[in-house]
């Protein structure tokens, strides 16, 4: 039941929060936040690798209850964790406690409800990576953007309500068409329930029957095409992107690092569990995984040209974010080893380092309010420590050798190149590979502009050091970085575990 009072837990302590004085709720917040992470982490310590994934049957602590019985399906409560969202879980709860401690500083009006919000999304993210039945997932699924959209709409920044509505709007039509979709296959399948497991098994055990003259391979290919457009807007993947860069540049900097560090996966997370898990030889067709490559390898490419021609540096960052699913999407197509586990793997490691970065960017513009490259320069003189970090965390998006970024982009070059699945593999990841030269260019740009050189501010704010609350998050997600660089194994080997099966039904090797 341990999943049970995680979730319980953060929503009672998204209504404590919300009706506590606004000068005690940052602090509450951030005190209240820790035992998810506490308990998070317990469930890490606790897990046998070995035999847990949800394609074999053996799901850690699992609850399955019988909730209510609808035109002959059962709804249930049925949530658990394998080494596919074991780590999305652990990567929630502690991007959400620190996440909560870089709004100390530029959160200042209306706290208790924007820190009861925080904690709200965090319960129904917890939700969204445990559920195991389609319409308990798609209630935590559909339940985050509800505060996403007040957060943004809020406490964002000039055009925030367009921003908001923009996002809300994206990702609503988005799930409606992914809900039809899986739908689809459900109605024609001889299940019971909404049970992922079951459903999988089903799928797999050929028991589809046709619709509206449809023959089932036909239908598979149709659900697999509408789930993947419904998910994919929430990766984003080009050309869905196009509402990212603007949530982000208006949401304040804690809201940023959530949407970055853990709505996005969401999309990556859901493409792997459903179609990717569910569909497999609808995704092994030579036609189908080319144009998935070549979407993935598109979006790494254009994301990261994007990010180029940018001057905000949280524009660059959002951008880059486009790019950097470019490469999950990669890794899930391949229907290797490596590519499925470096992906996922690819899934926390880029939650941590774009949370990061963001968290930088707005440290350094609750200083010099400015995020404008050409407005300022030579701030490592005045915000040391700071710009260490962000150069810091810079380098691991470029995959410098001992950071989480490194190790996830080699498992997603590797398996991707050994794919069977993918054609002509090898020129994909090659031109995929390209594009953290490109990362680089942007990168160092930005960097060299405003970090280094005399020292410049178009603006009247005094420049100084960070407060200890604003930098300590920043090290402790370098910290995470480098350990997960370091010794990968930490998620790795449960990520391979889990996905062993997923594998294993197209035959592919390592």
């Amino acid at each position: 039941m341990i999943i049970e009072a995680l979730i319980g837990f953060t929503f009672l302590a998204a209504l404590v929060v919300m009706l506590a004085p606004d000068e005690y709720a940052g602090k509450l917040a951030f005190a209240l936040s820790l035992l998810p992470v506490v308990g998070s982490l317990y469930m890490w310590a606790g897990f046998d690798a070995g035999g847990n994934a949800l394609m074999a049957g053996s799901i850690a602590y699992q609850t399955q209850l019988e909730w209510m019985s609808v035109a002959g399906y059962e709804l249930q409560w049925f949530v658990g964790v394998d080494g596919i969202s074991l780590p999305l879980v652990v990567l929630s709860t502690v991007l959400s406690s620190l996440a909560i401690v870089s709004a100390w500083t530029p959160i200042d009006t209306r706290q208790s409800q924007f820190y009861g919000l925080m904690l709200f999304m965090e319960a129904n993210l917890l939700g969204v990576f445990t559920a195991l039945d389609f319409f308990l997932w798609f209630v935590f699924w559909e339940a985050v953007l509800v505060p996403m959209y007040f957060l943004i709409g809020v406490w964002g920044g000039p055009r925030r309500k367009y921003a908001a509505i923009k996002f809300f709007v994206y990702t609503n039509i988005a799930s409606l068409v992914m809900f039809i979709g899986f739908m689809a296959l459900v109605f024609n399948l001889p299940v019971g329930s909404f049970g992922l497991p079951e459903i999988t098994q089903a799928l797999q055990a050929g028991e589809l029957s046709g619709f509206v003259g449809l023959d089932p391979a036909t239908l598979k290919l149709v659900a697999f095409v509408s789930m993947f457009a419904g998910f994919a807007v929430k990766v984003p993947v080009v050309p869905f992107h196009t509402w990212l860069p603007d949530a982000h540049v208006q949401a304040p900097t804690p809201v940023s690092v959530m949407l970055a560090g853990v709505l996005l996966k969401m999309g990556t997370y859901a493409l792997l569990r459903f179609n990717f898990t569910m569909l497999p030889d609808v995704g092994t067709r030579p036609l189908v995984a080319a144009v998935i490559a070549a979407v993935a390898v598109i979006s790494v490419i254009y994301g990261a040209m994007l990010a180029l021609a940018q001057q905000d540096l949280k524009r660059i960052v959002a951008y880059s974010s486009v790019s950097s699913m470019g490469y999950v999407i990669l890794g899930l197509v391949a229907y290797t080893g490596l590519g499925i586990g470096g992906a996922t793997f690819q899934m926390v490691a880029h939650g941590l380092i774009s949370g990061l970065m963001f968290m930088a960017v707005g440290v350094i513009y609750n200083v010099t309010h400015t995020r404008m490259v050409g407005d300022m320069s030579g701030m490592a003189d005045r915000m040391p420590i700071t710009t260490g970090i962000l150069i810091a965390g810079a380098f691991g998006y470029m995959g410098l050798p001992l950071m989480a970024g490194f190790a996830a982009e080699y498992f997603i070059f590797q398996g991707a190149f050994a794919s069977t699945v993918i054609p002509s593999a090898p020129l994909f990841t090659a031109a995929s590979m390209f594009g953290i030269v490109i990362v680089a260019g942007y990168l160092l740009f930005a960097m060299q502009r405003t970090l280094f050189g005399e020292f410049r501010l178009d603006s009247d704010y005094e420049v100084h050091r960070a407060a200890f609350h604003d930098v300590a998050p920043l090290a402790v997600l370098l910290l995470c970085t480098i350990a997960l660089g370091v010794a990968p194994d930490i998620f790795f080997d449960m990520i391979t575990d889990a996905i062993e099966p997923v594998v294993a039904v197209v035959g592919g090797g390592a």
